[in-house]
């Protein structure tokens, strides 16, 4: 084969590649290679490249693609092989249509390979607008979920990347979204190295990411992009992260004009390239040129961010005959298929949590004279996609998947009842109409009540116009006339089912305390077959299996301030105040029992793993699915641990009747802490193992009826201190 230059010869290494290629480059080349929108090289052969794409839960921005749940319903599946199968799909449809845009001549912004996805930020605050988009507030939940998918998106080809999976938003991020260009979060060791860090250490250590994004703000006086600490002493230095790292979008500008740690744009970009940050999201990397001038740092500093550019490059293919690059191979007609649009539609109804069903409401009959399908978020098509969303070639609204699951002779009324917003129920204009939502549901033999939030109210800061809070929430209520629409149905005293689709947890106090809705379904942002999936759920065709990957708190008044990172008094490892709805609580159509709870040792020396054994059977009549959750207690830490730390789960099938043996290993690394110093520390002492359907408090007992197999663990001999 015959090559204009050596670096592009796909038969030598790639370090051999960049030797050639780099030196060719001019300074002025090099700064612009290293913006996101970087621009063509015609005397080299170098294509333009947009290093901007998406894909949280599908390819986004980039027209017709399957739009599968939010990434907060995949994190609520609490399953792994189910995450990497929707990121393989997404990262097949992002391969061909990444091909067929080559072949239409289009290198535009999202037609790249190079993903900024997965978000595996900790939801630690409920109000925070961006929230949807993560797994959830677990570090471990998160970090298998995170894990799964960047393997998946990256393929398992020796020779070339299926795309590069971009984890964000390093390190310390999760609100306040208003203050996110000038905020600094102040954070301890234990409380980094506890929560805020795991995820992106299980990426870059056991998925090989490519690619970390680095937030906006400051964390303990150093702008996320600009941090030594966080970029060169740990993911580079201590975790041996060897890809490329790139800035949130314009975060570099944000030094010098609302953190304040520059003065120039030439100082910002210096201070970013020489702490590790070698792509700008943005356009301060246009002063490199002049930064180097000005001696603020050399150009083999830019070249050493350059090597990881175009090593990155190399390993998708990019410079490699199409012919040599398997994934060039998979077909267009991927994108938005049937298969995916089946998984996709499995998903959301996997994902789907059950937070309550008196008197078994549910499931409903399919032959009922009538149902009664109320609310603003009955028949929204946004309200399916939530943000960073592809577009469908087709969309099931509740109200349109319940109208295609019920029986032909089943009469289905609708009323939008109110808008999500605002008070207006007459008028010029549109407005919900409570009056017919009452003549409706007065006429049914059942009411679906679809109330919660959308992308436009709950989100990132700049795309939810209308949130009071720049994409956060100020309070956990229903907004608008929501409450009013759901009381006032309530009275009626009809057989009422509230299907909850929001990214965040809410003020349910009220459906849950009062006798009526007789059931909650927390559906999420469900994704381009929400609609469809729902109906599964609702009559019975699939028993909800989803468990809560956030703890709904019953009063916002239980929350620590948002703008405090400290851990204590958030999340189910740390809370103070019962929650109304517990982490990793669900009910389901059937019930399952523990039993045969057994250790491979009760006592263990120190560095030694432990496993956990049970049988796990459906007591009930029908099939269903079970989650698994296996939680550590630490008795005697020298420091403040976690009340609980789910440390194993699974989501098993069971026919009814039927049992499974359930075998999970608990290492080392599981039974550790981390100590106020930041270290990681296995300490001799009694620990409790939690093995059942829920967590091992009060609050799930009481909801779910049922209370997981306790055992004791002994570890015996020195203390130990593991590597991070």
């Amino acid at each position: 084969m015959t090559v204009a230059f050596p670096f592009q010869d796909p038969d030598l290494t790639i370090e051999a590649r960049l030797d050639d290629l780099v030196p060719r480059l001019t300074l002025a080349e090099k700064a612009a290679q290293m913006l996101h929108e970087a621009p063509a090289i015609p005397r080299l052969e170098i294509p333009a490249y947009n290093w901007w794409n998406e894909c949280l839960h599908g390819v986004a921005r980039a027209g017709i693609a399957t739009v599968f749940p939010q990434a907060i319903a995949l994190a609520a599946t609490f399953d792994v092989d189910r995450v990497a199968a929707v990121a393989r799909a997404i990262a097949d449809e992002a391969r061909a249509k990444h091909h067929e845009y080559l072949r239409q001549a289009d290198r535009g912004m999202y037609k790249g390979l190079t993903f900024w996805s997965p978000n595996i930020n900790i939801f630690r605050d409920p109000r925070w607008g961006r929230g949807h988009e993560t797994y959830g507030e677990c570090p471990f939940l998160t970090s298998r979920l995170a894990v799964a998918t960047c393997r998946a998106l990256q393929g398992d080809d020796p020779e070339h990347l299926k795309l590069v999976a971009t984890p964000k938003h390093f390190a310390v991020h999760s609100g306040p979204e208003g203050l996110r260009h000038s905020f600094d979060a102040t954070v301890g060791e234990k409380d980094l190295r506890e929560t805020y860090l795991p995820a992106f250490h299980a990426c870059v250590t056991e998925a090989g990411a490519g690619s970390v994004m680095t937030a906006y703000n400051r964390v303990n006086g150093e702008p996320c992009s600009g941090s030594p600490t966080l970029i060169q002493q740990i993911l580079r230095d201590e975790w041996g992260f060897d890809g490329y790292v790139v800035s949130d979008c314009w975060a570099i500008k944000d030094f010098h004009e609302g953190h304040g740690v520059t003065a120039t744009p030439e100082e910002s970009a210096a201070l970013a390239v020489k702490a590790g940050c070698d792509l700008n999201c943005g356009c301060t990397y246009g002063h490199l040129p002049a930064a180097v001038a000005q001696g603020l740092l050399t150009e083999a500093e830019v070249d050493c961010s350059l090597r990881r550019l175009f090593r990155a490059r190399l390993r998708l293919g990019m410079f490699d005959p199409p012919a040599r690059v398997a994934y060039a191979a998979i077909p267009y007609e991927v994108n938005d298929s049937d298969a995916h649009r089946a998984l996709a539609r499995a998903t959301a109804a996997a994902s789907m949590v059950l937070l309550k069903n008196d008197g078994g409401l549910l499931p409903l009959r399919r032959d009922l004279l009538s149902v009664a399908v109320i609310g603003p978020n009955a028949d929204d098509r946004a309200v399916l996609l939530a943000n960073y969303a592809g577009e469908p070639s087709r969309f099931v609204t509740p109200l349109e998947g319940i109208r295609a699951a019920v029986a032909p002779g089943t009469r289905v009324w609708y009323a939008q009842g109110c808008q999500r917003l605002g008070t207006k129920t007459d008028g010029l204009g549109r407005a919900g109409n409570l009056s017919e939502a009452v003549s409706v549901a007065s006429r049914a033999d059942a009411v679906v009540l679809c109330l919660g939030l959308s992308a436009d109210i709950e989100g990132e800061q700049g795309d939810a116009g209308n949130s009071e809070a720049a994409g956060d929430k100020t309070d956990l209520a229903l907004t608008g006339l929501q409450q009013t629409l759901l009381e006032t149905v309530v009275a009626l005293g009809k057989p009422t089912v509230l299907v909850v689709l929001a990214g965040s947890p809410l003020d349910l106090a009220w459906a849950h305390d009062h006798s009526g809705p007789g059931a909650i379904l927390a559906a999420w942002y469900p994704g381009a077959e929400g609609g469809a999936a729902l109906a599964d759920v609702l009559f019975g065709k699939v028993s909800p299996a989803g468990r809560l990957p956030v703890t709904f708190p019953r009063r916002v008044a239980d929350l620590p301030p948002i703008a405090d990172y400290a851990m204590k008094g958030r999340t189910y490892r740390y809370l103070e105040e019962p929650p109304l709805y517990p982490f990793g609580y669900g009910l389901s159509y059937t019930q399952f029992s523990y039993s045969g709870l057994a250790l491979s040792a009760d006592r263990v020396r120190a560095g030694d793993s432990v496993t956990i054994r049970a049988t796990v059977t459906n007591v009930g009549a029908r099939a269903g699915d079970e989650v698994v959750q296996l939680y550590v207690k630490d008795c005697e830490a020298s420091c403040a641990v976690p009340h609980w730390s789910l440390r194993g789960f699974r989501r098993i099938t069971l026919a009814p009747r039927a049992s499974a043996p359930i075998e999970l290993t608990l290492t080392p690394r599981d039974l550790s802490l981390i100590d106020d110093r930041g270290r990681r520390v296995l300490e001799p002492g009694r620990f409790l193992l939690s093995l059942g359907g829920s967590q091992a408090d009060g609050r799930s007992a009481a909801l779910t009826g049922a209370r997981p197999l306790i055992v004791a663990l002994e570890v015996v001999g020195d203390r130990l201190e593991l590597p991070y």
